[in-house]
Parts: C-alpha cells; sequence; structure tokens
C-alpha cells in the first residue's frame, strides 16, 4: 500500500518572508517529491503541523548521512503566512521526541502504520519510549546511516547533559530486519567521546565488542533517556 501523498497545507500560506521563503526551499520543498510522512499532526485550529519525514534523497547523498527530517510548520492564520523549523536525525524517535518538545502532542505522532519497519522487541519499544520523553536530556554528536540491503544499520553518540554519570557518552545502534521489516534498538554507555564513536566505527567495520551497559550515578534517579536537545558538532573519525 503506497504512503499517502505528502500535503503541507500551504496552498494559501505564503513565507513570512522571503528568508524563510529561501530557506523552506532548501530544506523542504526542493526534495520534497522524495519526502515521505512516517507521523502527522495537525492542530486544530489548523495553525500548527507537525511531520516525521523520511528523506529517500540522503540515499544519493553523503553516505551516512540523517535520513530523517522533524518538520514543524506554523501559520499564521490572519496574515496568511508561515514560519517552520526543521531537524534532521537519525531515528524516528528521535524526530518525534523533536517535534514533542515543541508542542506536539506526544500521543499524536505516533508512526503511521507500514510506514516504517515495527518494533522488534520489547526492549526496542521501551527504548524508543524512553526517547520521546527525554529529548531534551541529551545533545547529538555523530551519527551514521548505512543503508546497504545487507546491512541496514544506524549508530548515534549522544552526550548527556547536566547529568552527573560515570558513561555520560551514549552509543544507539539500530539493526533493520529488511525481510521481517522490523528492527531492533539498543543502547550503550560509555566515558569518553572517543570510546563511544571508537565503538561506532569498529560496528561499521563488523569488529564491534557487545555494547557496554549504561552506568548511572549512585544519586541517580532519573531514568535514563536518549535523544538529541540540540545537535552538536560532530567529533572526528572514520565515518565508514
Amino acid at each position: 500500500m503506497p504512503p499517502p501523498e505528502l500535503d503541507f497545507r500551504l496552498d494559501d500560506f505564503e513565507a513570512a518572508d522571503e528568508r524563510i521563503e529561501e530557506k523552506f526551499w532548501h530544506a523542504i520543498e526542493v526534495e520534497q517529491d522524495m519526502l515521505t510522512a512516517l507521523a502527522e499532526y495537525h492542530s486544530p485550529d489548523g495553525a500548527h503541523s507537525f511531520y516525521v519525514l523520511h528523506n529517500g534523497a540522503v540515499t544519493w547523498g553523503i553516505p551516512g548521512e540523517p535520513q530523517i527530517v522533524a518538520l514543524h510548520l506554523q501559520r499564521d492564520l490572519e496574515r496568511g503566512t508561515f514560519r517552520f523549523e526543521h531537524a534532521e536525525l537519525p531515528l524516528p524517535a528521535m524526530a518525534q521526541s523533536w517535534l514533542i518538545h515543541r508542542g506536539c502532542p506526544r500521543d499524536a505522532i505516533g508512526l503511521l502504520p507500514d510506514a516504517a519497519t515495527a518494533p522488534a522487541d520489547e526492549t526496542t519499544r521501551a527504548l524508543e519510549q524512553r526517547l520521546m520523553d527525554d529529548g531534551d536530556h541529551f545533545a547529538l554528536l555523530h551519527s551514521y546511516t548505512r543503508d546497504d540491503p545487507d546491512d541496514l544499520t544506524t549508530v548515534v553518540v549522544l552526550r548527556a547533559l547536566g547529568e552527573r554519570s560515570p558513561a555520560p557518552f551514549r552509543v544507539l545502534h539500530e539493526e533493520v530486519d529488511g525481510d521481517a521489516w522490523t528492527h531492533t534498538l539498543r543502547e550503550g554507555g560509555f566515558a569518553t567521546v572517543d570510546e563511544a564513536v571508537q565503538w561506532c566505527d569498529d560496528r561499521l567495520i563488523g569488529e564491534a565488542a557487545p555494547l557496554p551497559p549504561v552506568r548511572l550515578a549512585a544519586r541517580s534517579t532519573r531514568i535514563s533517556g536518549t535523544v538529541p536537545a540540540t545537535p552538536a558538532k560532530r567529533p572526528s573519525g572514520r565515518n565508514r
């Protein structure tokens, strides 16, 4: 069943100024025919729309770049203008979290049936739920998305913000089973960013050890979560 046609609901709106118009063209419109909605929500008053999008054009660009786009459209109903925010993220749950922390109702931005792979197990499902809730606790440092049919995998490095932990750097590792149309997601904790990036590099060449468990500080009672608040500059390291 083909995905529904993507509709940004902007037929009666124009960008609030020339800068926004140019930015929207380069960020969204130029590749609109390659964007697929994985989830979307529109506020009852029509002032806001939230999208989780897959950008198929990334496949033909720089290897490893994130393929998920979170888009928040903000319409001025009286003036007939719009503004927008967007973020390019490696995992759908990260995009959902980004949108939730910008006002999208949590229960309204679930992935559309058959639009994306399903969680393969309860561990994956629980981790994704935490990702959606804790989007303001982590910064994105590094990611690599591999869309090789024989190895559909994504690795992500995050840094905990304001958390006193012996493992402040986290790795998320997603693997997709293309035949079963499912995915698994796992999390590991590292003391340094170099160790975290090295694990990702090792995974991409097939030499990674099992992910180490996340260790929280002894007095920490906050539930661990993993998704970026604000993307940060990526560290150097092998990407292939």
